[in-house]
């Protein structure tokens, strides 16, 4: 079984079906191939929160804290400025050609999960990047971002931020859609 099948076990998604998405269109605004894990990952929960914790960044989210694309270009901004003002890159990011690109955040922390992409590596070989959001402390994990997000639900991962056991209620795990949390968008 592969890690998104063993998410699907873990914790159900949806009922209704997310609404589809037009990949080449998002790889080309992005100017990046995503791995496949991830696509997999939007294609079968959508936009939402993982165990009221973890949010997932899609493409074309009604929603633009939960918005790949916008997302992507205010952590690119955010970061840069750090980095320009001499706040240390995490390991990986020194290489040149090397980048993070943000794939989900954690409630109320301001932390944000990144791929690390290198040169020369394929998208199914980018690892995770954890960052604590409101410091300059950086946690690679050398998974994808499927797996490490089933690893974080079961308290799996080894993490300074997450772990410490099974984390889910008495119920299990849950995922909980964007538009149920925050309700109908205004857009």
């Amino acid at each position: 079984m592969g890690d998104l099948e063993d998410l699907v076990l873990l914790c159900p998604p949806p009922v209704e079906a997310p609404p589809q998405v037009d990949w080449a269109a998002v790889e080309d605004a992005l100017g990046t191939a995503l791995p496949a894990d991830y696509k997999g990952l939007v294609d079968t929960y959508g936009g939402g929160v993982f165990d009221g914790t973890v949010w997932l960044l899609v493409p074309d989210s009604a929603y633009d804290d939960c918005d790949l694309h916008a997302q992507a270009a205010e952590r690119a901004e955010i970061l840069a400025d750090l980095w320009e003002a001499g706040e240390e890159r995490p390991d990986g990011l020194t290489e040149a050609g090397a980048r993070v690109l943000p794939w989900a955040f954690e409630e109320g922390s301001g932390a944000f999960l990144y791929w690390l992409g290198r040169p020369g590596r394929r998208p199914e070989e980018w690892t995770v990047l954890y960052n604590e959001g409101r410091g300059p402390l950086w946690e690679h994990h050398d998974m994808g971002c499927v797996a490490f997000l089933r690893a974080a639900l079961t308290g799996t991962v080894e993490s300074e931020y997450f772990g410490g056991g099974d984390a889910a209620g008495p119920a299990g795990h849950r995922f909980d859609a964007a538009c149920h949390v925050l309700g109908q968008p205004q857009r």
